[in-house]
């Protein structure tokens, strides 16, 4: 299959040198505001690629069987339904859009257009989670009954999504910004659904990040519909190193991060015993795991099938905790998923 791209920035590039990895997969098409030379594009992705400036022109590639939306967020409302009309089969950069009504929109022109999605959730398919829910699967845990999973990234001025990331239009908030990457985390983890947010927000006294239009810090606390609870924090003003915090507490025993333990093995409770896995340890595109996301995404489309984990019914679930968490902090209260819902 051919690929098109939509917005030519740094996690573009990561999208193509994945995308060109696997076999039968070859992006042909960038689509990007600048003017873009299709020599430099070619030599440097290892593909022949044609530049647009028009998505119009580009989505009309008969060609073109899927399209890459890498544009700013504030604009993939626009690009993600342009694209479904024509046809394409979708990958979606996070966030899907920045309110949930924008999400619904786009998930309703996607069902009518019957078109195949990803969303790019890929820290489902990093090695740290696709280890840590085979065990909560085996049962290694029992039921979890607490779990949080925390981002701390700093965000600053070093950082290249600064430029645009720290005003509302395109960072939305902090966890649309990223930090939705551990909300998303801890509901795969958790499973089940999430009835009721409280989320709190902060920002740093640093004048590194005083550009930002939102509040950077926030702590999302959840209620699940069967007593459970969780936590999810996005921090995206710390100053320290980039950390994926995640600990899990259930009948069975415990998990932290890359260590565990379990009354079913009979480990030492006393000390904590170790789990063999690449954790999420850098906020670089390129140390994301977008390889085998697409390469779960087009083995899907290949059977016919919605792929696992991250088509847009998936990932809408999690944006509907993530807008709700936001109307929290903003309004300081409580807000179920049943307002963002409008039920």
């Amino acid at each position: 299959m051919n690929v098109g791209i939509v917005g030519y920035g740094w996690v573009a590039g990561a999208h193509i040198d994945a995308l060109n990895s696997i076999d039968g997969i070859e992006v042909t098409a960038v689509c990007s505001s600048r003017p873009q030379d299709e020599n430099e594009l070619s030599k440097k992705h290892g593909s022949s690629i044609k530049a647009f400036q028009d998505l119009g022109e580009m989505l009309s590639s008969d060609d073109i069987e899927v399209i890459s939306i890498c544009s700013y967020p504030g604009q993939h409302k626009e690009h993600a339904i342009a694209a479904a009309r024509a046809g394409k089969h979708l990958i979606l950069e996070k966030p899907l859009a920045l309110s949930i009504e924008d999400c619904s929109e786009i998930r309703s022109v996607i069902e009518e257009a019957n078109v195949r999605t990803c969303v790019c959730f890929e820290c489902r398919y990093s090695s740290q989670f696709l280890a840590t829910k085979s065990v909560i699967d085996d049962g290694l845990l029992g039921q979890i009954h607490y779990g949080e999973v925390d981002y701390y990234h700093g965000i600053g001025p070093w950082y290249g999504q600064f430029r645009w990331n720290t005003g509302k239009e395109h960072g939305g908030s902090s966890l649309l910004s990223a930090g939705c990457h551990a909300l998303d985390a801890l509901l795969l983890c958790m499973g089940g659904d999430v009835e009721e947010v409280s989320s709190y927000a902060a920002v740093s006294a640093s004048s590194t990040f005083s550009d930002y239009e939102y509040p950077t810090t926030t702590t999302t606390i959840m209620k699940f519909t069967d007593g459970r609870i969780g936590k999810a924090t996005s921090c995206i003003d710390c100053l320290q190193p980039y950390y994926f915090h995640t600990h899990l507490v259930g009948s069975e025993g415990s998990l932290l991060d890359n260590k565990f333990h379990s009354e079913k093995l009979s480990t030492d409770k006393g000390s904590w015993s170790s789990l063999s896995m690449k954790m999420l340890d850098s906020g670089d595109v390129s140390d994301h795991p977008y390889t085998t996301q697409f390469q779960a995404f087009f083995d899907s489309m290949a059977k016919g099938e919605e792929m696992p984990l991250t088509s847009i019914n998936e990932a809408y679930k999690s944006f509907e905790v993530v807008f709700a968490a936001d109307r929290s902090a903003e309004l300081g209260r409580p807000v179920k998923i049943s307002e963002i819902r409008g039920d």
